[in-house]
């Protein structure tokens, strides 16, 4: 069943959105040759409980065991921090996020770059960047599901990159994860009619190969199957009247 918001209940989802916007402002200062994924997660963490009521969405959930999910360079999603994982002049590094407030939820990821970064890397960060906004540019009342995936896609193949398909962006608000899902590719036209109220986290997961991937032994960390590098771009976006409205970016929810 898809819920859907109030004005009021957007502004507090916005509010949980606006934590995250200032973390992930604040995390490239952190990022270093040297520095470790377990302690990315606990400056994350920190940051988060430094704001009154807030926590990290993550921390437990479905038993994940840490506040934020850090992946690196051919790693996708989910990847758990660790003591043992230190970043290298070079990497891509994707931190997905999200924060409990007051009851709601809010969603957000990005991928950066440790140091330099090749030029490869810098056209893949870009392009899904791109392909992500491009999506949300379609989350208007009277659009489909369709629009959004399609804008994504299309974004992502023109610069000769894949979607991953394998997983999907998602409803938000009471629970961390709500109806309806949303692919990252699709077909003009066709799916669910959004609706003034609708709060989506849409969130592309390109790759520099192939869009296949598998998930590892440790049963969280998803990486692609040929190795090749991949970047994650994630916002929660509200489907209001005037246009989509983003809830974790600067400027909202104070």
């Amino acid at each position: 069943m898809i819920s859907l918001k109030t004005p009021q209940e957007i502004e507090a989802i916005g509010r949980a959105g606006g934590i995250l916007a200032r973390l992930f402002e604040a995390l490239p200062a952190q990022l270093r040759p040297g520095v470790t994924t377990a302690e990315l997660d606990a400056f994350a963490d920190g940051f988060i409980r430094d704001h009154e009521g807030a926590e990290p969405a993550f921390k437990g959930l479905y038993g994940f065991p840490k506040s934020v999910c850090i992946s690196l360079n051919n790693e996708v999603v989910h990847g758990i921090p660790s003591a043992g994982r230190t970043l290298k002049e070079g990497d891509l590094v994707s931190f997905d996020a999200g924060v409990k407030l007051e009851g709601w939820y809010a969603d957000a990821a990005v991928t950066l770059g440790v140091g330099e970064i090749d030029d490869e890397a810098n056209r893949l960060l870009e392009v899904t960047r791109e392909a992500m906004h491009r999506g949300i540019a379609h989350a208007l009342p009277g659009n489909r599901l369709g629009d959004i995936g399609h804008a994504v896609q299309r974004t992502a193949e023109a610069a000769g990159f894949s979607v991953v398909r394998d997983l999907v962006g998602h409803g938000i608000g009471r629970a961390p994860h709500e109806e309806p899902q949303v692919p990252n590719f699709g077909r003009p036209g066709k799916g669910l009619v959004l609706e003034v109220g609708m709060v989506l986290c849409i969130e592309p997961m390109v790759n520099e190969g192939r869009p296949e991937v598998r998930t590892l032994p440790d049963r969280w960390t998803v990486v692609t199957a040929d190795r090749r590098r991949s970047a994650h771009f994630e916002h929660t976006v509200a489907v209001v009247a005037g246009g989509p409205k983003i809830l974790t970016s600067l400027g909202v929810g104070g």
